[in-house]
């Protein structure tokens, strides 16, 4: 992979009219003359296999945490191996560490504790002595290794070899899986199959069930769980099937290290001494040197009658090849909306794109007729793992390439409000998930609203719901909603140290809840002006401006005891009035504090990022953030710093924004050599490629939107315009059918040519550095002049992205 060019080659704009760039501006002229608005799009470019260019293993070392095995796109069922890894939140990972068993339920890309993983299976050549208390059951005792280098992933598909020497193949459909054991010996053999009553963090609570069925051998049951970032439990209900070409020997259950094909039915408690009895069933295959063992896994969160008829129904006949064949079609038809050029570009470019879309679409899952609580006609969707991550970019990703899906994620977090009284910020396992900072879900609605979802959602409904969480405390607001609203009324932000006794939660975060809070009005605004409330629609402008209320224009910052030169930094501030202090560099990349800024265990006034990040993100007025921080030039030169001194953590999602937003300040091409330098220095297709977890494919969005040259503001009708890292962009909407391309001019695939030096849209020369959802939507042609050097291209006052302050909501 070549080398990118350095985020700092131009610092100050450069107007020489070398030769490449008159002939670029040329080109563009060109193109202007010979097309108009209703002319067609050159020619398409070319047909090919996208899902060879995905790779579900990056991600699956170094703390990605993605999930890497087989499932469908928002699939129930999610299979792979578990290991016994100290970063396994997805199940899988490639670090040499040992296989425990495969599941059937996981999530992708998430911190906290691991999650799902539950009813592992675990397979054996045989046991010593023919006995089946030869084998071992508890899972410290039976984890083995498996050979690395025949670990194979593809979409809806994940196989390896065991030490033992049996490969291990699985597929699935959207609420069943179909592992595939495949066991050659040099001697006869009587294979053995177990199933475990657990998960990844042994968290089972209260009675386990399982039940062998004394003619076929069926397995079902269910057992209680914890989740892993939220509160309450979960019951989910299994049934397994297997096939084989040998037939079944005996089966039964085990507890603990003992097993007995006596006894077909076991209720087990939750622990002793506070560790869960190792529980659950086997089954054991007649003898042979060679065998092929199916197991069939059906799932549900109603019953085990449920899981028997979601396998029977979807993976019918046994049969892997169809099952795994139509695993590949749902996936092809998912990514097929976007094709880019391949002229010239390194394969690698093109699995670190389509792979990035790949886990987009892993989570959130799609539980509609799984869902115990309650009973509705609309969706319900799950592992909303969590919002404060996917706001951002994966779901306004999904609005562009997948706006059906999107649709009903909004539909089910309306219907989840009307049944649960709140949005949720975050949701796993049927249970409430934390709040990490405001209450994102607003964003989400609002980014739907604004481009033009409609199917089926109910708006009026969405909006009395955003509203509610503007206005409403919840008693337990760690869980869903807003806390401290008696003081953002009263005082017009939220105080450190808050006397609050309406609700409870994590008497923290102060100044970021402040800035969010802050946006999520804005997002309330946009819905509130779009359905005709005006009164509401200035009100939320107005309480949107709290964030200023936080921003102390003395503060300044030290580094290692040395001035930063930088003044004016977000502070937080007590019920009284008084301002307290908190060093902008604490929960950055560089802080060496020890502080603990995550939810679990945080002390501090921000949340998982620093005030140095954090005054950067009030992303829906941004030309009164400029004028706070000193002015364009002074804005480039703070953005500059927090990137070159490492302050920012391109790891984790707060840092997305604060690539692109260089646009503000006039300066679209620091944002283009900024994502240069991200992409692939810290995004690359490796399974260690990802700087941090996924969060169920909020990395895989940054890289995809960075990547096509279009990232968005979220919330807003706004995408920042960059070089894409392609000759051209095809995005075709699965709704309008139209098709929307960006496409280069002197494209160079060693990425020097990265600056945009003009433009045209539908053949009209365009300056602006942004362009809104209707380009998606009624499809254009973006032609971009690329050149060496940074521009003036985008850099007028009327060229930069609206702000609240100077255009009002209308331009957004």
């Amino acid at each position: 992979m070549l080398t990118p060019p350095s985020p700092l080659l131009s610092t100050t704009f450069s107007f020489s009219m070398n030769c490449l760039l008159f002939v670029a501006l040329l080109q563009a002229a060109l193109v202007v003359c010979s097309t108009n608005s209703k002319s067609p799009l050159s020619p398409a470019i070319e047909n090919y296999d996208v899902l060879q260019y995905v790779n579900p293993l990056i991600g699956s070392r170094n703390g990605g945490n993605v999930f890497a095995g087989a499932t469908l796109p928002y699939g129930m069922a999610k299979a792979v191996a578990d290991t016994d890894s100290p970063s396994n939140q997805g199940g899988f990972v490639l670090d040499g560490s040992r296989i425990t068993g495969f599941s059937s339920l996981h999530d992708s890309g998430t911190g906290g504790q691991p999650s799902l993983g539950n009813f592992p299976l675990f397979p054996y050549v045989s046991c010593t002595d023919d006995q089946v208390n030869g084998c071992a059951y508890p899972k410290n005792l039976r984890r083995t290794t498996y050979n690395p280098n025949s670990v194979v992933a593809s979409p809806g598909y994940f196989s390896l070899i065991m030490s033992s020497g049996i490969q291990v193949d699985m597929t699935t459909s959207h609420h069943a899986s179909l592992f595939r054991f495949r066991i050659s010996s040099n001697q006869t053999s009587s294979p053995l199959i177990l199933l475990d009553l657990t998960d990844l963090s042994d968290s089972r609570q209260d009675n386990g069930t399982i039940s062998v069925d004394e003619a076929t051998g069926r397995l079902t049951g269910h057992a209680r769980f914890l989740p892993s970032f939220g509160s309450g439990s979960y019951l989910p209900y299994f049934c397994v099937d297997f096939d084989s070409d040998a037939g079944i020997r005996d089966h039964g259950i085990f507890v603990n290290s003992r097993a007995s094909i006596d006894a077909k039915n076991l209720t087990v408690s939750r622990s002793i001494n506070g560790y869960p009895l190792p529980a659950g069933g086997f089954v054991r295959f007649n003898h042979r040197q060679t065998h092929t063992i199916q197991a069939r896994v059906g799932l549900s969160f109603i019953s085990s009658d449920q899981a028997c008829r979601n396998a029977e129904d979807e993976i019918a006949g046994f049969d892997f090849d169809a099952t795994r064949s139509a695993a590949v079609s749902q996936w092809t038809e998912k990514i097929a909306p976007i094709r880019v050029s391949t002229a010239g570009v390194d394969s690698s470019v093109l699995t670190n794109f389509y792979s990035g879309i790949y886990r987009t679409m892993v989570n959130p899952q799609d539980y509609t007729g799984e869902n115990p609580l309650w009973s509705s006609t609309e969706p319900y969707f799950d592992s909303f793992y969590c919002l404060w991550d996917s706001f951002r970019s994966q779901l306004p990703f999904l609005t562009i390439v997948d706006p059906s899906s999107v649709t009903r994620m909004v539909r089910s977090l309306i219907d989840t409000q009307r049944h649960l009284g709140w949005l949720p910020d975050c949701r796993m396992s049927l249970c409430k998930g934390y709040t990490q900072g405001g209450s994102n879900a607003d964003v989400v609605l609002a980014d739907a609203y604004v481009k033009g979802l409609s199917d089926g959602i109910d708006w009026e409904a969405g909006y009395a719901a955003v509203q509610k969480d503007a206005e409403e405390e919840p008693y337990d607001w760690s869980n869903e909603g807003r806390g401290g609203l008696a003081s953002w009324k009263s005082l017009n932000y939220i105080p450190a140290e808050d006397f609050d006794y309406v609700g409870f939660g994590t008497m923290t975060r102060s100044v970021s809840r402040t800035l969010e809070y802050s946006y999520n009005d804005f997002t309330i605004a946009q819905m509130a002006r779009g359905l005709n409330r005006t009164g509401d629609t200035e009100k939320y402008e107005a309480t949107s401006g709290y964030w200023r209320n936080l921003f102390r224009a003395d503060q300044n910052s030290f580094i290692s005891g040395t001035d930063t030169g930088y003044r004016g930094f977000f502070q937080p501030k007590y019920l009284n009035g008084t301002w307290g202090y908190q060093d902008p560099i604490t929960c950055s990349e560089i802080d060496r504090s020890g502080r603990a800024c995550s939810l679990q265990n945080t002390g501090a006034e921000t949340f998982e990022s620093s005030i140095w990040e954090y005054q950067f993100f009030v992303p829906h007025d941004m030309a009164t953030l400029i004028t706070l921080l000193g002015g364009p030039t002074q804005f480039v030169n703070r953005l500059d710093f927090l990137h070159d001194r490492n302050i920012t953590y391109i790891g984790n999602e707060p840092s997305f924004l604060t690539v692109f937003q260089y646009h503000y300040a006039g300066r679209p091409g620091k944002s283009t050599a900024r994502a240069h330098f991200y992409i692939p220095r810290f995004f690359n297709p490796t399974p260690a490629g990802l700087p941090g977890n996924d969060d169920s494919g909020a990395m895989g969005s940054f890289v995809a939107m960075a990547m096509m040259g279009l990232f968005p503001n979220p919330g807003q009708n706004v995408y920042l315009i960059t070089a894409p890292f392609f000759e051209s962009v095809d995005i075709t909407s699965p709704i309008t059918k139209r098709t929307a391309r960006i496409r280069t001019v002197n494209f160079d695939p060693a990425y020097n040519n990265i600056y945009i030096q003009s433009a045209t849209l539908d053949g009209v020369p365009y300056s602006r550095n942004w362009i809104g959802h209707n380009f998606f939507t009624e499809g254009g042609e973006l032609v971009l002049a690329l050149g060496p050097n940074e521009s003036n291209w985008g850099s007028a006052v009327g060229d930069v992205p609206p702000s609240l302050s100077l255009v009002g909501a209308t331009e957004f």
